[in-house]
């Protein structure tokens, strides 16, 4: 298994798009038909006629001469040097008028063209345009017998064309055969004739088809025209693009069973690009040695139970590190991986993404290690899976189900659909962190200013104390040791300013290396601007000698101040000695008249360590006031920003139900989920407040907040709580106060389906009054809007009601699988058989999980188009060609 990734797309099996000219005329048409020959012989006419498909990418030529088949049979072999399949024909006018192109197969061989044409009374040697002997009917009649398919050629012209030769009833009768499949138009279809464009889009009431007799709704609309030089395969309206898997008359005749999935004319919407999984591969465990190629839009795994349909797609979400949204889906998963994939596994997928340019790329998973990202050429990664596939989603068995039980996993998925300005999700977290470090600060100023408070709240009486000992004289008798104490703190404040800085030098020195890994020149080897980059490095190695060198100078200027402070300090001592000597010869005076100097000194010293604090609690004061303004000034910007995100939710929910008009419809509630509060409330302030939440349940968080802040008398009179659940809330304090400020509170998201028979009646009901399988399709229809990442489900009719998937789900899905891949495991044959999956694969095994193996056989993957996968669709699917007739026949069809 290599890692290095090619963009060589040949192993996949399923349908794709080829370019087709359904309208070639041989060498000699020009002259015959059109009276002015092209000057070519006919093999040079031949080879140029194939050189110029191949420049052209034509891959598919069908060649319909008017009654003429005698040269196809070079244009075939010179085209298959090139691999394009030329289907052979001839074009036919009906009794009526009508030109008709009769296409066959590929195999058919020359005698057998022969004789199908003869059937029609047309013989090679005389070619012609005058009418045959069987009426349009009878000619897609024949046709169909013979194994071939008809076009109804330029339909829109005076020469010939269906809808100009008939008119009234017997035009709309020819119309609505069943076995018109296709017509031929000359280009757009914008550019339609405006009294023919309302029939050849099924919207005449007259011309209508009738689905019980028709195998389809509307007609196939092809480009087509007469190519009578090789030039004339250069005019846009001469080809068309038709899906198939191979190019058969089958997979022709599928295209124009499907033709909105299966034909872009010219001019037409080409595919959006968008993230593919281009292949999964499996070394070890129930899959080893098999791999998925899947196609960009519809892939969907049948098989019977116990085949590795969940294998396949719970490796996907192994590889690609997705985690399930729920904890049934995550049981499940762990499962598989642990009994299924088992350990030493490795899963390998090979993608392509859109983020600005298509690059590959290929991330693999070993059982159990993490997964690792490789680019195209092989090398590691610094990346994740999500990083090279955003957006993907993947749902497990029942997970859909899981998912409508849990309101805000809804809320998750309405917000892919919101459109915001990059880095708003940065800007948000970052925001709640600033009203987090905001709390912390005003708590803790708030705690210091508390503090200080209930230390000055002593010195009115240390004061008025201190009085009386000056009223007794000892002021004037210990004046020195009173200024000795000052001068002591002048030393004391000294080591405060200094401390600080202390702390910051030794931090800084530790610190001040930084990490220059991302600018060495093997990091920068990849990168076209390295030389331009690299001077960086020597910037901050320039940098970081500063830093150094300043570290050690600020180092050196705080113990050069210390050692002044210390030389100011002994200094000083000496008058400190003399004063203490001094002070105790005083109090022993004072010992002798009974009064306690010592006491006095204490006093004073305690006084002037408080004095300072008055400073400090104003300080304190403006501090707080400014903190609760800024802290103001953020739930202000943390209130708009919630608001603006819930209104690109409802914004987003008007443009969901817009988009699904008629089938969903989506309200988001702001503030929907309140567990957090109640969480927070639980934790912080306790008791039973069941009833006062309920009561309180419409305030937002700020609203309560100030509620409670107004304390207990305000939320018994405004909000009629009762007195302990009052008194509970406002004795919660501030800090729990800001915290209910922070709260974001998610929105919900309410689905309503529509689950009304007729559509002009709708009937709408919630999620709460819908059965599993209705809220499962709510759900489902709203994954299948607006992403170009894959959308991955296993099985996802076990959660669906039946007719949903057919009127809802498919049509949508149908849709969107020109903008995004879908990757569906499943049992039900509408999703691959009216979905028009591009890719079935059928899967099978040999034993069970464990002990036997999965298989993938090649026969068994494609399209519908595919017989041995249309049997193998019958066989899973249907229960076999019996069992479907049996049913047919009981409905009455």
């Amino acid at each position: 298994m290599t890692n290095r990734i090619g963009n060589d797309r040949s192993e996949y099996r399923g349908a794709r798009f080829f370019r087709c000219a359904l309208q070639v005329n041989s060498h000699g048409y020009a002259e015959t038909f059109r009276g002015q020959g092209h000057g070519l012989g006919e093999t040079e006419y031949v080879r140029q006629l194939v050189a110029k498909a191949v420049e052209l990418d034509v891959r598919v030529l069908a060649i319909t001469d008017h009654g003429h088949v005698a040269c196809i049979g070079a244009i075939q072999e010179e085209a298959a040097k090139h691999d394009i399949v030329v289907f052979p024909g001839f074009e036919l006018t009906s009794q009526e008028g009508v030109h008709v192109l009769c296409i066959y197969s590929a195999e058919t061989t020359a005698p057998q063209l022969e004789r199908f044409l003869g059937s029609f009374q047309v013989h090679d040697t005389s070619p012609t345009s005058q009418p045959c002997s069987k009426t349009f009917e009878q000619i897609l009649n024949d046709v169909r017998d013979q194994g071939g398919v008809t076009i109804a050629a330029h339909v829109t012209s005076e020469s010939g064309g269906l809808l100009r030769v008939l008119k009234g009833q017997p035009r709309a009768n020819a119309w609505k055969l069943p076995r018109l499949l296709a017509v031929q138009i000359p280009g757009s279809p914008d550019h339609l004739p405006e009294e023919l464009a309302p029939i050849i889009r099924n919207k005449n009431p007259e011309y209508r088809r009738d689905p019980a007799a028709a195998p389809n709704l509307a007609i196939a609309v092809v480009n087509a025209k007469d190519v009578t030089k090789p030039a004339d395969l250069e005019d846009p309206a001469a080809t068309c693009w038709i899906k198939m898997t191979d190019r058969t008359i089958d997979g022709l005749r599928q295209a124009f069973l499907d033709p909105d999935s299966r034909i872009r004319l010219a001019g037409g919407p080409e595919p959006e690009p968008h993230v593919e999984l281009l292949e999964l591969k499996w070394l070890g465990g129930f899959l080893d040695g098999s791999a998925i190629h899947f196609g960009g839009n519809l892939n969907v795994l049948i098989g019977g139970r116990g085949t590795g349909k969940s294998t396949v797609i719970e490796s996907l979400r192994y590889v690609l590190d997705l985690e399930p949204l729920g904890d049934e889906a995550k049981k499940a998963h762990e499962g598989v991986i642990r009994y299924v994939l088992e350990s030493g596994t490795k899963v390998v997928c090979r993608l392509r993404s859109h983020q600005g340019t298509a690059r590959e790329y290929i991330v693999e998973r070993t059982v159990p290690n993490p997964p690792i990202v490789r680019d195209a050429e092989g090398n590691v990664l610094t990346l994740a899976p999500r990083d090279v596939v955003p957006r993907v989603e993947l749902f497990g068995q029942h997970e859909i189900a899981e998912l409508t039980r849990q309101r805000d996993k809804l809320t998750l998925l309405l917000d892919r659909f919101v459109k915001r300005e990059p880095g708003f999700a940065q800007r948000k977290r970052d925001l709640f962190r600033h009203l987090e470090k905001s709390r912390q600060r005003i708590v803790q100023a708030a705690k210091d200013k508390e503090h200080v408070a209930e230390q000055l709240a002593a010195l009115p009486g240390m004061e008025e104390m201190l009085q009386r000992f000056q009223a007794a004289g000892l002021e004037e008798r210990l004046k020195d040791r009173t200024l000795l104490i000052r001068e002591e703190r002048v030393f004391d404040v000294v080591d405060e300013r200094l401390k600080p800085l202390d702390e910051l030098s030794e931090q800084f020195a530790r610190n001040h290396s930084l990490d220059r890994a991302f600018l060495t020149e093997s990091a920068l080897a990849d990168l076209p601007a390295r030389a331009t980059l690299q001077p960086l490095d020597a910037a901050l190695a320039k940098f970081e000698t500063r830093v150094v060198a300043a570290a050690s100078q600020v180092a050196d200027a705080l113990r050069e101040v210390r050692d002044d402070v210390a030389k100011v300090r002994d200094t000083w001592n000496g008058r400190r000695r003399l004063v203490l000597a001094e002070y105790e010869k005083t109090l022993r005076d004072l010992q002798k008249i009974k009064i306690d100097g010592e006491e006095f000194i204490r006093l004073r010293k305690q006084i002037e360590q408080l004095r300072p604090l008055r400073e400090r609690l104003a300080i304190l004061d403006n501090e707080l006031r400014a903190l609760e303004q800024d802290r103001r000034n953020l739930l202000a910007e943390w209130v708009d920003i919630k608001g603006g995100e819930v209104r690109d939710l409802q914004a987003a929910a008007k443009r969901i139900t817009k988009r699904l008009d008629g089938r969903v419809r989506v309200q988001v509630t702001p503030m929907g989920n309140r567990e957090p509060l109640e969480l927070l409330l639980r934790e912080k302030v306790g008791g039973n407040l069941k009833q006062a939440i309920e009561t309180l349940s419409t305030l937002s968080p700020t609203e309560l907040a100030n509620a409670c802040r107004a304390g207990a008398e305000a939320l018994v009179s405004k909000h009629h709580l009762s007195a302990v659940a009052a008194s509970r809330l406002s004795a919660a304090g501030s800090d729990v106060f800001m915290q209910m400020d922070e709260l974001d509170l998610p929105a919900t998201t309410q689905l309503e389906l529509n689950v009304a028979t007729e559509a002009d009646s709708p009937v709408w009901q919630s999620l709460d009054q819908l059965s599993k399988g209705q809220k499962a399709t709510a759900i489902l229809l709203l994954l299948l809007l607006e992403n170009d990442a894959p959308l991955i489900v296993d099985q996802p009719e076990d959660d669906l009601d039946n007719r949903f998937i057919t009127d809802g789900v498919v049509p949508r899905m149908r849709e969107e699988k020109q903008r995004r891949q879908f990757i569906f495991s499943t049992h039900n044959a509408n999703i691959p058989v009216l979905g028009d999956a591009e890719l079935i694969v059928g899967l099978s095994a040999l034993g069970e999980a464990g002990e036997g193996h999965a298989r993938i056989l090649p026969e068994q993957v494609g399209s519908i188009d595919s017989p041995r996968v249309c049997a193998l669709v019958e066989e899973i699917l249907e229960g076999g060609k019996a069992a479907f007739e049996l049913r047919r026949r009981k409905y009455n069809f």
